[in-house]
């Protein structure tokens, strides 16, 4: 029963959250103005905002904005670092530049054959002295977190599979199927 009650029951609350956390103060905000109680409305506003900002961000007559802007915090010390890593993160997953779409199985110990799923985060590694070797990501099973490999190529084999299912498989633990 837990197996099956848990993971539902913490996906729901944590869906139930993020609703209220988005819709609950739109929601007060339209009924202190309107006087009308529309259950949803923040959550589709939140939605409109997204997809505007998205649409205004591509528009050729913001995107001088957007292109100061991120000059900006490119350039202030300590703003850059924190700009810098989360613009990396956010397009690690989406966007034109994902970065976890090569799955790859690493052997990690020659004595033991021992082997971890990873991703291939970059191929050339001049810039760092270091050739024939390529970084690996190797995402915690259950966490948002993971470790990064300098590992030769040669221990490398390629997954030939769809990128976000050996994700969902590495972040489980293996305990989903691929």
């Amino acid at each position: 029963g837990v197996l099956l009650a848990a993971p539902a029951g913490i996906t729901l609350y944590v869906i139930y959250w993020v609703f209220e956390m988005m819709d609950g103060p739109i929601r007060n905000f339209i009924y202190s103005l309107y006087n009308i109680w529309v259950p949803g409305i923040g959550l589709v506003f939140t939605f409109i905002i997204i997809a505007l900002v998205g649409w205004a961000a591509q528009s050729f007559l913001f995107q001088p904005i957007v292109t100061y802007v991120h000059n900006i915090f490119e350039r202030v010390p300590i703003i850059k670092l924190v700009y810098t890593s989360l613009t990396d993160f956010f397009s690690a997953f989406v966007g034109q530049k994902k970065r976890f779409t090569r799955p790859v199985l690493v052997k990690v110990n020659l004595v033991s054959e021992l082997e971890k799923i990873g991703f291939i985060t970059a191929d050339d590694l001049t810039d760092l002295g270091i050739k024939d070797k390529v970084a690996v990501l190797f995402p915690h099973s259950y966490n948002w977190s993971g470790e990064m490999f300098i590992v030769p190529k040669e221990h490398i084999t390629p997954l030939n599979l769809p990128p976000g299912e050996v994700m969902k498989f590495a972040l489980t633990g293996g305990v989903t199927r691929v």
